[in-house]
């Protein structure tokens, strides 16, 4: 093992790539942040897309960036990792991109070659997909999203030429991003049992690709997505072709050879940065040091735009309306879930920005020299101390929201998975004041809480044992929805080191990994050997975070039960009255 060494983390977001670089504690030594581009179509809102050029040549920016800042010389630099969004990126043969875009230049090569995970053109190739009743659906939670990558594949197949659409190559981006890096076609087992229908231990399913009508990557060996080989298909970290091509080396200011690690989604490479940490109770440091087996009690919650939840096992454990079982996504021979919420992040600006009162809690925030969540927290304590009430849930006891407003453009994740749920507010009145606006912020934060709790309950009613939430992401700033968290789901929630940190971070880790493996030979490693690797390298890299506990008095303990038993109530009221008035003749 080595003793020194610096690392690079690549993640690759929605809107900004970010670049940092380790070292083998994890501590950041340098970070970079380039925004990238999202191409829009003004005559339908479904369609998002993005370029593997534009993202490239963003990420050679900022790992330049890193190295120039940092200090460090590019020998030292021992491993690299990519981690990115679950977007369908579409090249040639070749490599070169291939355009995705509707209209006569589709399936041409061109610089538009990425469906971005928001893009939801295949939403009839998805609703085909889920009337097959095949085995690839069971391990989606019985509903495959139009976010995955077959719907987008199948769309294309449909609308391209067939000539064209037989030269094409599809990859899960951070499959891409590795490919670009070495040269080399291998996929990452995250991305294909995540996001492309293989199987967990059956593979492809020759007779769902048949149904669906793409029957031809088949015919490929399924080249086009992905050889189902293990000299192909790699576990997290593990090294990909001969690490960094000259070409690559060039372009990011490293050294040809250094490894690269294959790649993670990145709600993955989050939960990778995340749950190996210790944590501080009152300022001091945790003695115990975490054993793996302690992951699979801790739940990650990578909360951004939308949030994922992802938890681990053992064994595969099948949750109704939750992505998974995944076996091998992170930990060769173990098993990951994945629930998640399309918005919240998203849902918390909307009612903030869509308010009346919205420009006077900006200007109103700006002139007492503090941000929008902290004035709108001590408007909550005014409130609460003028009402002579116990706690901001007294103040919000009679208005509920129930929080899929992303609707059909997003759809509800789980556990209910039904694109078709919307958004509902009950106790509305006239209110237009910056108080107003307050309330109705503590009631949506109150709402995404009590649905997280439905998403750890469901999945603790299922067989597993999650026992604490393990934060990162935007949201990990937001210490008022960070203690409804705790208070809600009655369990400790733990704050990371760096909210922004814990993804890239992730991806350094693979970089690390990837070092460590080529020296003992990732081919010979068994099963056991690479799971005490990564999580060595997890508890080693990730820095301490901070733990809150559940602080809900008794009373407000009740009144939270209550909003969730109506919370759950609201989810059969909005789908009786849907039956209602489809029944209409």
């Amino acid at each position: 093992m080595s003793t020194t060494g610096y690392y690079i983390g690549v993640d690759v977001g929605t809107g900004s790539v970010r670049a940092c670089l380790v070292n083998k504690q994890g501590k950041t030594i340098a970070s970079s942040t380039q925004d990238i581009q999202t191409f829009r179509d003004h005559t339908d809102h479904r369609i998002f897309e993005q370029s593997t050029t534009d993202i490239w040549s963003c990420i050679s920016k900022v790992v330049r960036n890193v190295v120039q800042t940092s200090g460090v010389a590019p020998p030292d630099i021992k491993g690299i990792g990519f981690d990115a969004t679950c977007s369908l990126a579409v090249t040639d043969e070749g490599g070169q991109p291939v355009v995705i875009t509707n209209g006569s230049e589709l399936g041409r090569t061109g610089e538009r070659n990425i469906i971005l995970w928001a893009d939801h053109r295949a939403e009839a190739e998805a609703e085909l997909i889920n009337q097959t009743g095949s085995l690839v659906l069971d391990y989606v939670g019985g509903t495959m999203s139009l976010e995955m990558e077959v719907p987008k594949v199948l769309w294309l197949k449909r609308n391209m030429p067939a000539d064209l659409f037989s030269r094409c190559q599809f990859f899960d981006l951070p499959d891409y991003l590795t490919y670009r890096a070495t040269a080399h076609p291998a996929r990452s087992c995250c991305s294909l049992t995540c996001k492309c229908s293989y199987v967990p231990e059956k593979g492809w399913q020759t007779d769902f690709f048949e149904k669906v009508g793409l029957g031809e990557l088949e015919g490929k060996g399924y080249r086009q997505i992905g050889e189902a080989l293990r000299s192909t298909v790699l576990n997290a970290g593990v090294p990909v072709g001969n690490g960094l091509t000259k070409e690559a080396a060039d372009d990011l200011w490293l050294v040809e050879g250094t490894p690269v690690g294959s790649g993670l989604i990145d709600a993955y490479a989050g939960w990778l940065g995340t749950v190996g940490a210790k944590y501080k109770v009152d300022g001091a440091l945790s003695k115990d040091m975490p054993s793996i087996e302690e992951s699979y009690h801790r739940l990650a919650a990578v909360a951004g735009t939308s949030t994922c939840h992802l938890v681990q096992s053992p064994n595969g454990i099948f949750v109704p309306g939750v992505w998974g079982p995944y076996k091998d996504a992170v930990f060769r021979g173990w098993w990951m879930n994945e629930g998640g919420q399309s918005s919240t992040g998203q849902l918390i600006d909307f009612i903030l920005t869509t308010h009346p009162a919205y420009s006077k809690l900006v200007e109103t925030a700006k002139a007492k020299q503090t941000d929008i969540h902290t004035l709108l927290k001590d408007l909550l304590e005014e409130l609460r101390v003028q009402q002579n009430v116990d706690s901001y849930q007294d103040l919000t006891r009679d208005l509920h929201y129930y929080p899929d407003f992303h609707g059909k453009c997003g759809c509800n994740r789980s556990p209910i998975a039904d694109p078709r749920m919307r958004g509902s507010i009950v106790g509305l009145d006239l209110g237009t004041s910056i108080q107003d606006l307050a309330l109705k912020y503590y009631a949506v934060l109150t709402a995404i809480a009590l649905q997280t709790r439905h998403i750890i309950s469901t999945l603790n009613k299922h067989g597993h044992s999650i026992t604490s939430i393990y934060m990162s992401g935007g949201q990990a700033r937001n210490l008022t929805l960070m203690q409804l968290f705790a208070d809600v789901c009655d369990m400790p929630v733990v704050l990371p080191f760096d909210h922004a940190g814990a993804v890239v971070l992730g991806a350094a880790m693979l970089g690390r990994v990837a070092e460590e493996a080529s020296k003992v030979g990732a081919s010979e490693m068994g099963e056991k050997e690479q799971q005490e690797l990564l999580w060595k390298i997890m508890v080693e890299m990730t820095p301490p975070g901070t733990r809150m506990l559940p602080s809900a008095a008794p009373r407000v303990k009740r009144l939270l039960q209550v909003k969730y038993d109506i919370f759950l109530e609201s989810i059969d009221i909005q789908k009786r009255w849907r039956k209602a008035i489809a029944d209409v003749q």
